[in-house]
């Protein structure tokens, strides 16, 4: 499946945030808290501010790396969120989206004073169930 982006630049604001990320649940690898990052955005019921990102950091990866094996379910999710949201499924607004939720899933992530190691990230992902 074509990715909407070849290449994943992130701001240094959100690489400064993903740092502490990394300190904090000893994951060391960019892509994998990118992943979680947007799919904690996504999760979001509404829709993030379109506000422009810079792309001054020297963190980049290509849309390979950024989903590795779950690339074409991470764009499947990213298609089927615009289109809830009532937006076009254009390159250009798929790319301008998936940058918005990674920045602000990254924002939530880093935000959380909850998430202290790994097993806080897990949480996030899976609540408690409610007992019946």
């Amino acid at each position: 499946m074509e990715s909407p982006i070849d290449r994943i630049k992130l701001s240094q604001s959100a690489k400064d945030q993903l740092t502490k990320l990394k300190r904090n649940t000893k994951i060391d690898q960019w892509n994998i808290l990118c992943r979680w990052a947007f799919c904690r955005s996504l999760a979001e019921p509404s829709i993030p501010s379109p506000v422009p990102i810079p792309q001054d950091s020297n963190v980049e990866m290509s849309w390979r790396v950024f989903g590795g094996d779950i690339a074409d379910i991470l764009l499947i999710a990213l298609k089927q969120r615009c289109h809830n949201d009532g937006l076009p499924l254009d390159k250009d607004t798929l790319a301008t989206q998936f940058r918005l939720h990674l920045h602000r899933g990254i924002g939530y992530l880093a935000g959380d004073s909850n998430l202290k190691k790994i097993e806080d990230l897990i949480a996030v992902a899976m609540p408690p169930q409610r007992v019946l």
